[in-house]
């Protein structure tokens, strides 16, 4: 039997002890993950540091931190999360018990992403725990050392049966995904994404998807192009734009592409020092693979700002194309680097058509000062998300969820959401064995009298709140009658 099968079998085995399910024990998990991630700070920050080249700061700003506001919600609200959701009744069932019972799926494969390692693999556990389940933790290959310490240092907290971590490469991965779970959590590339959906459908297992895509960012000529330059260079090389949520390419008017080349020249600058390879806070590509992939996209395209690369340390400058086109290169592919392609169109109206041309993006960007456009590139395009204004910082909004659509991906998590994707949301009807009267009409002979109660019945819904305050104002009016009276 493969190591990875026993993990897994162990982790069910315990799950079916019922031990993950009390909240209790699900609030202690949660507090050991967060005292995990306070006292390994340094670990992580070193590990980090080693496979991307972020600065600690870059680390706990991107990393840790979001992480920690993750726990704290859902050990904050686990009880509210996870109790009975009472819901609309019909007439039928007006005098019983109708509700939604949030309960554990049970064993949860959750595998990680290279770019941001911690955030990425923890986050989804963190909801895993809140739901009461068991969960195998895949961290990326890629990024060895986070791995490494994974491997290493979670077990010293979490419980080890029900949540064992799994290392290894693509081999360990497949042997993963031969294993029957109750929902696989993948974080990553669409071609990959295929083929942990492809396996998992094998044990007919939901699958959440979190993908990327090429993600649009459209200037209006109108806007604060100053402003709306500065917050795009940020979000597009935090992490030397390995970000799932970077804005891949600016659509915007020919009149402004050199202003907005300017603009992102100054801010680079600003940023990263004339001299962004030895500044501390501009990492590096996680290897040599995906630094040779990224120098081959450039490929056909002008470099307007950047473009110095160094190979033997993986270092790409920021960089910003200019003239390019929907046939580019550069265009083909996710980027998931440093590079800026600017593509120019007419306006708002070409900008749409070329959006929905594409994949649906994990997210969609918009800087304009007009409301009405920015609602009316809502209500014609579609994508994981919209943001307007800003880059990246939706994510950090655990009352939204994240997740994507179509080639971006499938389900969503954060926060309740998070939550709710991994528990199965059991309709409950508890019914009382009198009133019979009402139930006859189900029973044959169907004649047309109990048709035409039945359907008075079954169609009739009742909002029980409003039922409730209906007649907190009848009995409140009927006190002031009596006072009035008196």
């Amino acid at each position: 039997m493969s190591r990875e099968q026993l993990a897994v079998q162990r982790a069910r085995k315990s799950f079916q002890t019922g031990k993950s399910k009390p909240l209790e024990y699900r609030i202690h998990q949660l507090k050991s993950l967060l005292r995990f991630i306070t006292e390994r700070r340094r670990d992580i920050a070193d590990a980090v540091k080693k496979d991307l080249g972020k600065s600690a700061n870059g680390t706990e700003l991107f990393e840790t931190l979001g992480l920690e506001g993750e726990i704290k919600l859902a050990i904050g609200k686990l009880a509210e999360w996870a109790a009975p959701r009472p819901v609309e009744k019909n007439l039928l069932t007006i005098s019983d018990e109708v509700y939604v019972q949030p309960e554990p799926l049970g064993v949860v494969l959750i595998i990680g992403a290279w770019n941001y390692p911690w955030v990425l693999t923890l986050q989804p556990l963190v909801a895993a725990i809140a739901a009461g389940n068991a969960a195998i933790i895949k961290p990326s290959e890629v990024s060895s050392n986070s791995s490494k310490v994974m491997e290493e240092l979670l077990p010293q907290y979490l419980d080890k049966d029900l949540f064992p971590v799994v290392t290894g490469g693509v081999s360990e991965t497949q042997e993963l995904l031969k294993q029957r779970f109750d929902h696989v959590f993948y974080t990553g590339s669409s071609s990959v994404g295929r083929i942990v959906m492809e396996a998992a459908a094998r044990h007919l297992t939901p699958v959440t998807l979190e993908l990327g895509g090429k993600s649009p960012c459209y200037i209006d000529k109108n806007c604060d192009i100053s402003m709306a330059c500065r917050r795009i260079t940020w979000g597009k090389f935090v992490n030397c734009g390995q970000t799932c949520i970077a804005p891949d390419f600016v659509l915007c008017e020919p009149s402004i592409q050199s202003r907005v080349v300017e603009e992102i020249k100054k801010c680079i600058k600003e940023f990263y020092t004339e001299n962004p390879e030895t500044f501390e806070d501009y990492g590096r590509i996680i290897n040599q693979h995906h630094f040779k992939r990224l120098m081959g996209l450039m490929e056909g395209s002008t470099v307007a700002v950047g473009g110095g690369s160094n190979e033997s340390q993986c270092y790409i400058a920021p960089t910003v194309l200019q003239d390019v086109t929907g046939e580019s290169k550069v265009m083909k592919e996710e980027i998931f680097g440093p590079l800026l392609p600017i593509i120019t169109v007419s306006g708002v109206d070409e900008a749409i058509q070329f959006i929905n041309e594409r994949e649906k993006p994990l997210v969609l960007y918009v800087f304009s000062n007009n409301n009405k456009l920015i609602k009316r590139v809502i209500a014609e395009t579609s994508s994981g998300a919209l943001l307007a204004n800003d880059c990246l910082v939706h994510f950090t909004v655990s009352a939204l969820p994240f997740g994507g659509v179509g080639n971006s991906g499938m389900g969503c998590y954060h926060g309740l959401h998070g939550f709710n994707q991994l528990s199965h949301l059991r309709s409950c009807l508890i019914m009382q064995l009198k009133m019979e009267a009402f139930n006859n009409m189900r029973y044959p002979p169907h004649t047309d009298k109990k048709l035409g109660w039945a359907r008075f019945f079954l169609l009739k819904q009742l909002n029980v709140g409003r039922l409730r305050r209906m007649a907190l104002l009848a009995a409140l009016a009927g006190l002031a009658a009596f006072v009035v009276q008196k």
